[in-house]
């Protein structure tokens, strides 16, 4: 079973950069406030990594 992280956006995108913007909509993150579950990629860690001042990650466990 894939380890699931939970990804929080903690801060606004406003006047950020496009490609930081970008990310955040990629992640399926729309508001402030907002959480979404992922499985731990590679792919998914490098995006995380873009936005990481603006989000939050949790691991989470089962389901």
């Amino acid at each position: 079973m894939a380890n699931k992280i939970k990804i929080t956006q903690v801060r606004s995108t406003i006047g950020r950069l496009k490609n930081q913007k970008d990310t955040i909509r990629a992640l399926g993150i729309r508001k402030r406030g907002r959480s979404v579950v992922h499985e731990e990629t590679a792919s998914i860690r490098g995006m995380v990594n873009t936005v990481r001042h603006l989000v939050t990650v949790e691991k989470v466990d089962g389901e």
